[in-house]
Parts: C-alpha cells; sequence; structure tokens
C-alpha cells in the first residue's frame, strides 16, 4: 500500500504538493470514494481517480530472493510435471523471471524480477558479478582445493577466469569446499568438479555479488530491499 500522492506522483500526473491539494480539495477517488489526504491504496487493485478520470499507474517490478531447494527446476513451466520455481513465488503478486539458472540437484540464491533492464544489466558479462557456492565433495579430496582453483579450461576447452576455492570443514572423507568464482558457464562449478576428480554430494550458492543468502529458509522467498538492488548494480 501507498500514499496516494506517491502513486499520483509515479504515474506522471503532478507532483506530489500538487497531489496533496487534490487531495485536500477532493478531487481523487479510489474505487468511487473520495480519498483524503493520508490514506493509501495498492496500485495492483484499487482504481484511482482523479477528476473522475482514471489514473493510469506504472506497473509495480519486483524484485525477489528465493532460496530454491533441490530437485526444483529454474524455469516457469514444466512439462514434465517437475516443480517449478515460479510455483515457490506464485504469491509474490506479479509474474516474474529468474536472473541466471540453478540446475536441478543444486539449491540456494536463485534472483527473480519482472524488471528485464534489471536483469539484463546482472547478466551482461561486462558485470562479472561474483558467486560463491558451499559444495561437499567426496573423491580425491586430498589437495582438492588447490587443485580446483589452479583450472584455467573447462573439459571442452573452455577458457575460465581461476575460481577463489577455500576449504571450510572436513566431514570424514567429505570436504566442504568454498568455491567462488566470476563467469558463471553452465554447471561450472560441477564442471569443475569433475575435472579435479570430485563427487559433488551437495552445491549451494550463498552469495550473488553483495547479496547474502543468510538464513533464509529453503523454499521461501523475499523482496530486495532498494539498498540491496543499488549494490548488485554496483
Amino acid at each position: 500500500m501507498e500514499r496516494l500522492q506517491k502513486l499520483l506522483s509515479a504515474a506522471g500526473v503532478c507532483s506530489r504538493r500538487q497531489a496533496e491539494a487534490f487531495l485536500r480539495e477532493g478531487r481523487v477517488s479510489v474505487n468511487g470514494r473520495t480519498a483524503a489526504l493520508g490514506d493509501r491504496a495498492d496500485p495492483g487493485r484499487d482504481r484511482i481517480a482523479l477528476d473522475g478520470r482514471p489514473v493510469a499507474l506504472p506497473e509495480e517490478r519486483l524484485y525477489l530472493m528465493l532460496h530454491k531447494p533441490r530437485g526444483v527446476v529454474t524455469t516457469l513451466s514444466d512439462e514434465r510435471g517437475r516443480p517449478t520455481v515460479a510455483g515457490l513465488v506464485s504469491g509474490c503478486g506479479g509474474r516474474v523471471y529468474p536472473v541466471g539458472r540453478l540446475d536441478m540437484d543444486s539449491e540456494g540464491l536463485l534472483l527473480l524480477t519482472s524488471d528485464g533492464d534489471f536483469a539484463q544489466r546482472l547478466a551482461h558479462p561486462s558485470h562479472q558479478m561474483e558467486k560463491e557456492y558451499l559444495v561437499t565433495v567426496t573423491g580425491r579430496v586430498e589437495g582438492c582445493a588447490g587443485r580446483l582453483a589452479a583450472l584455467t579450461r573447462l573439459e571442452d576447452g573452455t577458457p575460465i577466469v581461476p575460481a577463489r576455492v577455500s576449504e571450510t570443514a572436513r566431514r570424514g572423507g567429505r570436504r566442504v569446499l568454498s568455491v567462488t568464482i566470476h563467469q558463471g558457464r553452465n554447471r561450472q562449478v560441477r564442471r569443475m568438479c569433475a575435472l579435479a576428480e570430485l563427487r559433488v554430494e551437495r552445491l549451494v550458492r550463498v552469495r550473488e555479488g553483495t547479496l547474502v543468502l543468510g538464513d533464509l529458509p529453503a523454499g521461501r522467498w523475499r523482496p530486495l530491499t532498494g539498498e540491496e538492488r543499488a549494490a548488485l548494480l554496483g
């Protein structure tokens, strides 16, 4: 819900000061009822009019952070009937699209938005936004952090910027690694692990740029703040 003077100003009808005057004069209505200064409205549901004429409000843009669980596909629909991220954010108030991807077996931070310009800026190669993953691996675990950090090409010869890799925990024959990459080639971290003779048991994206997953539960989402959006764009 937003104050009416803010909505009228955002619609380009008048300035906020003029909108306050219109409200005092009884010239603004919401759903047919005369509005007063201080009243609020929902631009997605309410009909706002000035002097009886409907005001076309700009579409609200949505910016979400989702904790994608394992077993969910990063698409809006799936012909095989698998659960999708669209189903997890169906109550967000609009249609949003994923920014980037996480494969079905991976978990963690996924951005979704209805703002195409915002998505394009984040996805552009020149942006080079860091992505950090916590990866639980088995296999040839001795010295695995160093081997991953030394990789400069994938198995098909595609060049990659070396990742930053550190070991965060040891659990018997398992290692938990922090892997930070810039480019985000398709399934890059899993492909790197395969080259280093490691089997991935769990892969969780915990950070994108300045945005951290934190304690957001799996399957839940929250809107980004204005400060978070600005920091992501650098």
